[in-house]
């Protein structure tokens, strides 16, 4: 069986009267990457911040290897490394500089923190902008610095919020690369994204959230699996379908969804269907722009479980 690096126990968290993660109950493994995939706003960063002890649970609770983060924060600590969303560092601080401090108060000593430093750095290739101020970086260069904070400590847990956001997309391959290889190295990870590509990309299992709720837990092939009928067939007509009794007629088809001028069909074998909705739309007297099959993705997923979006 293997070990629960994280637990997760009927975890509720509140900000006054509003409820930012209700409920939530889930086991992460050790030594894997696991994904917390939802749109802005649906708690992940929440739950995030609470097995990092910034917030305590409002109620329910979260064990790390076995401590409470609200009875035993300093122990989590001990075990916690989190790249933040948004970077933190004073505008005046150096990349170097930053980093050789960071270095240093995660336990080593001087000439070794010099040696590790500069490791990192070249590993994201941010040895080039070792002297530039915290103001000078990009967006995504600011982002490499908060993640090389978690490879110079290598933590027994790694917590990267957003790691790839705002980052280029060659980059982004390259990162992907080094949270594999923090893995491998005994690390488990765990991810907040709202990048589905991301996600099937980097994650082992993945908690679909969505306005605080669980709505679904399991593999990347598990997931899909979920969709009944899961092919996908889409089509976009020319204009807004407003004949509710056009869908009714599609229904024989698979499970139907609209979005404007966008028909979604959940459907089993569906090349094979493709023509005969094609004509239930044309006896309509609805024209198709352009219609497309295809094997659903986590957005996919997420729209069935939820009806939203997740870049909504």
């Amino acid at each position: 069986m293997r070990r629960k690096a994280v637990e997760i126990i009927n975890f509720t968290k509140k900000f006054g009267d509003f409820t930012a993660v209700e409920d939530l109950n889930l086991d992460i493994y050790e030594n894997e990457i696991f994904g917390l995939l939802g749109p802005n706003g649906s708690g992940k960063t929440t739950t995030l911040l609470t097995i990092a002890t910034v917030y305590k649970p409002t109620s329910g609770d979260i064990y790390v290897y076995g401590h409470s983060v609200t009875r035993e924060d300093y122990e989590v600590r001990k075990l916690v490394g989190i790249a933040f969303q948004e970077p933190k560092a004073m505008w005046i601080d150096k990349a170097i500089d930053l980093l050789t401090w960071h270095a240093r108060i995660v336990g080593y000593p001087r000439e070794e923190a010099k040696r590790v430093v500069r490791e990192v750095m070249e590993l994201l290739g941010l040895w080039e902008h070792r002297n530039k101020y915290f103001y000078q970086l990009s967006g995504g260069t600011r982002k490499k610095v908060e993640l090389a904070k978690v490879l110079i400590q290598k933590p027994r847990i790694a917590i990267l919020d957003e790691p790839t956001a705002q980052v280029d997309v060659l980059s982004k391959h390259a990162l992907w690369d080094v949270i594999k290889k923090l893995r491998s190295e005994g690390t488990t990870v765990i991810i907040a994204t709202n990048d589905m590509f991301e996600a099937e990309r980097v994650c082992e299992r993945i908690a679909i959230i969505y306005r605080g709720k669980l709505r679904a837990l399991g593999t990347i092939s598990e997931l899909k699996d979920s969709v009944p009928k899961g092919d996908i067939i889409e089509i976009q007509v020319q204009e807004e379908l407003r004949d509710r009794e056009a869908l009714r007629e599609l229904e024989v088809f698979g499970r139907v969804s609209v979005n404007s001028d966008m028909i979604t069909i959940y459907s089993d074998k569906a090349e094979e269907k493709v023509v005969d909705v094609i004509d239930a739309l044309r006896k309509r007297g609805l024209q198709v722009k352009r219609i497309m099959v295809k094997e659903p993705s986590l957005d996919d997923v997420f729209t069935y479980l939820t009806g939203a979006k997740l870049r909504e």
